[in-house]
């Protein structure tokens, strides 16, 4: 029991780290990106990824916490709000792409890239203030 609930744990903080590593693509592919359709065609690859990454951290975290007989930490309930807040994040930006881009509008672009910057920011930093708190916890 030990051994698989130390592996769901090791789970979890992978799919972590591979999120805030999808996080900082994802800034840097809107920073290097000049062309609407281009970047709205990556996203819709990308999107899904991150979408994928957060279920994998709910799914391991509550596995991981039905092995511990559903013990609710604050810890715990940071993480579920955290990853609640990054849902919506993400739901926002892509709402925004959809909607409030048009491609004949002049400036458009640029001003989703910096809804989508503010977003972005929010969600790594989000990421890195809950790593570092349950590392040093």
């Amino acid at each position: 029991m030990e051994a698989m609930y130390t592996t769901g744990l090791n789970i979890h903080y992978f799919g972590v780290i591979v999120l805030m590593g999808v996080v900082v693509f994802n800034i840097v592919m809107l920073s290097l990106s000049h062309h609407l359709i281009r970047y709205s065609k990556r996203m819709r690859i990308v999107m899904p990824i991150s979408g994928s990454l957060i279920a994998l951290i709910l799914f391991t975290g509550a596995v991981m916490m039905a092995a511990k007989h559903l013990h609710f930490t604050f810890a715990n309930v940071a993480m579920i709000a955290i990853a609640i807040i990054m849902i919506i994040l993400e739901a926002k930006r892509y709402k925004t792409l959809k909607r409030k881009t048009d491609i004949t509008q002049e400036g458009a672009f640029s001003e989703y890239k910096k809804k989508a910057f503010r977003f972005l920011g929010i969600e790594i930093s989000l990421l890195i203030a809950i790593t570092f708190w349950m590392i040093l916890q």
